[in-house]
């Protein structure tokens, strides 16, 4: 049992990558978006049979799934009631009282997750320091028991003032609520999320009850469905913070599988700019619903605690729900290839949010599809043949592309199909070289002398002209970039950070407060990673969030791992001045720091990179066939080469314009650029 599988659920296609020992084997296969187990069966089902392996072979089986994402987004997630500190039963809709525009009278904010009736008060009250003021109000909580049945309650969230330094209220409350109700999940808030800052904690808690039971319900039916196939390896989850976990911890606190997919992403990239050396990298990676860019400095993905997910306003930080978990960071846009374009009020093109899926899908797919989406622009300007796209498993209509184009686009600007699609591909275009420069300013980072990693099933397709749009001149598309999240799962620890808060200043550091709280993480974290971890080697790391008092962002902060001394805490407390000026560029002297909240990581050893293999002497390869293409840049038609690359050997050179094509994507090679296959038979782009 050496054999490794991991399963990638998208909006549009589920991906599965299986590796045995140096070998691996890939496939597509469609999302089956009412019940997506199905589809990860016959993926499964499939690729076994073409790696000609038995389930009992499979040694681990790693999952990630948006199904989370998409309850949020859609609102399709379980009748939630929240239980909190009585006076505080507004604290999800007034939020921060922030606008996400200052000038817009009109202005939208996100609804809470749970209506105003079902927020439900409570007696009791601690202090900062977690002092009972007042005690529970045990008698008040069972009087809201029938409300609860009453209004057919499917998940609880506990969210009490101050939980997170003392758990007390929140434990007991739901010792008591589960008397009454046994069948309803409950999600406490100094579980979920036990950091300061309320509406932050609650919206996550809320979040984490409103999906559990959707969760919890898919999670059974996938290890049911993958026992009736044979298989009994354990079932990993992929965590929004890059780590894997077990199903328990899943279906516990469902909330941090929110970025799963995307995070498999980003690790794939890290892993291959260590494999070629290359240290500053953006990650592209472009499936069938959206897109996501993230940046890679010294191989590794930022990272970061908060995560706003169903946005009102595109593009609009602040316009969605905050949640207050581990992720990597990383703006995601709705711009894949099964984004529906469309002519706005302003008869303007516009491409996205709304996705066609994987049913209808694109109008192109001939499913019942007849809103034209950027497959369906890629197809009629000459990009995909429609006879060998996913590699042959799928046959294109040319017709029905053009048709859609022409109805829902063309014809409103006054534009032919091939015209109407040179638009959409380009407004999608400019739509992620955007994303990418408002991500880089947002982290004030530079894009100039990365390079490019694209992947996903559009990534490669997409990438030479959005590495143009934002002055990129080097571009890497790596074997298997057709589901390159799925294997990055494959390349991902178990993992499992741990955050909480405690006050504390620096001119008044209580160090046996923080050791004894420090080694209490450690130790919850080593116990969920042990589950998973099957006798592999850990390490630890340890974050201290920290500001000049009376600021209002932190600072991550390196804390080792180990017992602190006072000789520790000067070290730690000149970091801080050391970090704060590579940020603003000089620190603020005489004033106190204060830490805000701590994180502990235990993660297994990653697995050594294999060296950089250099290429050898330069060769060239005759295409296979060729085909009409328009360029978007010019508008001009013209014969492109098109190559296999299952035959292109490293080594072997090519002068755009050409397409290499393979069966989970395609690559453009665009005028005035050069591919090169490097000594791991990656393709490398350059321009100029």
């Amino acid at each position: 049992m050496s054999a490794r599988l991991a399963v990638d659920i998208g909006g549009t296609f589920t991906d599965l990558a299986l590796e045995n020992g140096a070998r691996r084997w890939t496939t597509k296969v469609l999302t089956t978006q009412a019940a997506p187990e199905q589809g990860v069966m016959e993926g499964v089902r499939a690729i076994l049979a073409e790696a000609g392996l038995a389930p009992s072979d499979l040694s681990i089986v790693i999952h990630g799934t948006t199904l989370a994402t998409n309850a949020l987004i859609e609102r399709k997630g379980a009748k939630t009631a929240l239980i909190t500190t009585e006076g505080f039963r507004d604290v999800l809709a007034l939020g921060n009282e922030a606008r996400f525009d200052q000038y817009d009278l009109q202005i939208v904010l996100p609804e809470p997750l749970v209506p105003r009736r079902l927020r439900l008060p409570v007696g009791e009250r601690l202090d900062n320091e977690g002092h009972a003021l007042r005690p529970l109000d045990e008698a008040g909580l069972r009087a809201l028991v029938p409300t609860l049945k009453a209004e057919g309650v499917e998940a609880i969230a506990i969210g009490f003032l101050h939980a997170f330094v003392n758990p007390a209220h929140e434990r007991r409350a739901r010792e008591i609520l589960a008397e009454e109700l046994s069948d309803v999940p409950i999600s406490l808030s100094s579980e979920v999320s036990p950091e300061m800052r309320e509406w932050e904690r609650f919206s996550t808690t809320v979040a984490n009850a409103y999906v559990q039971p959707l969760m919890s319900r898919y999670l059974t039916r996938l290890e049911s469905g993958l026992r009736e196939l044979g298989i009994t390896a354990p079932l990993f989850m992929m965590l929004s913070g890059g780590g894997l976990t077990t199903v328990e911890t899943a279906c516990r606190f469902p909330i941090r599988l929110v970025e799963s997919g995307p995070a498999g992403g980003a690790i794939f990239a890290a892993t291959i700019a260590r494999e070629c050396g290359i240290a500053d990298v953006l990650s592209y990676d472009m499936g069938g619903t959206t897109a996501k860019v993230c940046l890679i400095d010294d191989y590794r993905p930022q990272t970061s605690r908060t995560f706003e997910v169903a946005r009102v306003g595109r593009f609009r930080k602040g316009s969605g729900l905050p949640l207050r978990i581990p992720v990597l960071e990383m703006v995601e846009i709705g711009a894949g290839g099964g984004s529906i374009a469309h002519v706005d009020a302003l008869g303007r093109i516009a491409v996205g949010p709304e996705s066609a899926g994987a049913d209808p899908g694109p109008a192109c797919y001939g499913r019942g599809g007849d809103k034209p989406a950027v497959t369906d622009a890629n197809l009629v300007l000459g990009r995909y043949d429609p006879t060998h796209f996913a590699g042959g498993k799928l046959a294109l209509h040319p017709e029905a592309a053009r048709q859609a184009l022409v109805e829902h686009v063309g014809d409103r600007l006054g534009l032919d199909p091939p015209m109407a699609a040179l638009g959409v591909v380009e407004m999608v275009d400019e739509n992620m070289a955007n994303a990418a420069r408002v991500h880089a300013i947002e982290s004030g980072k530079n894009l100039e002398g990365r390079t490019l990693i694209a992947f996903g099933g559009g990534g490669p397709v997409h990438a030479y002209r959005v590495a143009e749009k934002i002055g990129i001149r080097r571009v890497l598309v790596p074997s298997g970039a057709g589901v390159g999240s799925a294997i990055g799962f494959l390349r991902a620890p178990v993992a499992y950070e741990v955050v909480k808060s405690l006050y504390q200043r620096f001119a008044s550091f209580d160090l046996a407060a923080v050791n004894a709280l420090l080694c209490e993480m450690q130790a919850e974290a080593a116990a969920i990673v042990s589950l998973g971890a099957a006798g592999q080697a850990t390490e630890e790391h340890r974050l201290g969030y920290m500001r000049y008092v009376g600021q209002g962002h932190e600072i991550a902060v390196p804390i080792p791992a180990r017992v602190l001394t006072e000789t520790d805490v000067a070290a730690i407390r000149a970091e801080y001045d050391r970090l704060y000026a590579a940020f603003y560029d000089r620190p603020v002297p005489g004033s106190d720091v204060e830490i805000l909240s701590f994180a502990v990581t235990v993660a297994t050893v990653p697995q050594p990179v294999a060296a950089t293999k250099a290429a050898p002497a330069r060769a060239t390869a005759a295409p296979a066939r060729s085909q009409a293409v328009r360029d978007t840049t010019t508008g001009s038609v013209s014969e492109w080469a098109i190559y296999d690359r299952a035959s292109l050997t490293p080594g072997v050179t090519l002068d755009g314009p050409a397409i290499v094509a393979e069966d989970e994507t395609s690559t453009l090679v665009g005028p005035g650029w050069r591919a090169e296959i490097d000594g791991f038979g990656y393709i490398r782009l350059s321009q100029g």
